[in-house]
Parts: structure tokens; sequence; C-alpha cells
């Protein structure tokens, strides 16, 4: 059974209110209110995520049972979540399967 966040990510599927990969993210000037990083990404792609942390002020959540899992695309491993009420709707409800980082060298 899919949890909460599961049930917000695959909203923001279906409105086109997420960004995946770290080539789309590089060209999002604003309008970025969560990153999503997963636990099986690189060193490159976590400091990537970090960078992206700072340049949007957003918050930056770990997914630990694999993103491309949850965003239905293999080998994702970011995401930027573009819909404000959905990033916090996703913040409000993580649960076991997703860590709100603080930074992570």
């Amino acid at each position: 059974m899919a949890g909460k966040v599961d049930q917000y990510l695959g909203f923001c599927l279906r409105a086109r209110k997420i960004a995946l990969g770290t080539g789309t993210i590089d060209y999002l000037g604003k309008g970025v209110y969560l990153i999503m990083v997963c636990s099986t990404a690189s060193e490159n792609t976590i400091k990537r995520a970090l960078k992206y942390k700072n340049r949007f002020s957003c918050p930056l959540v770990e997914c630990k049972t694999g993103l491309e899992n949850v965003v239905h695309k293999a080998g994702c491993k970011i995401a930027a979540i573009r819909d404000e009420n959905l990033a916090r709707a996703i913040c409000d409800n993580l649960d076991e399967n997703y860590v709100l980082c603080s930074g992570r060298q």
C-alpha cells in the first residue's frame, strides 16, 4: 500500500509539477519548493542536491525506498517538486521511507 508521500508524488506527476533528473533541474530558474534525492544516489548527485537545496532555499528529503520506483522512471535519483502546496504536504507527511535532510556532506 502506498503511503501519503507516494500519493502526493503521484499528484505531482499527474499535474506535471515535478522535474526529474539533474539535467532538467539545472534549467529551472525558480519555483522549486522541495528537492528529493534517492538514498542510492552517487556522491556527485547528493552534492548537486545540496547545491539545489541552497539555490532554491527549499528542504531536501531523502527517499529510502528508491525514488525511481515512486516516480516510475528508471534511473531517476533526484527530483524537484514545483508546487508549493504539494511540497508542504509531502514534508508534513514524511514516514519511515522519507527523511528530511539538514545537510549531508
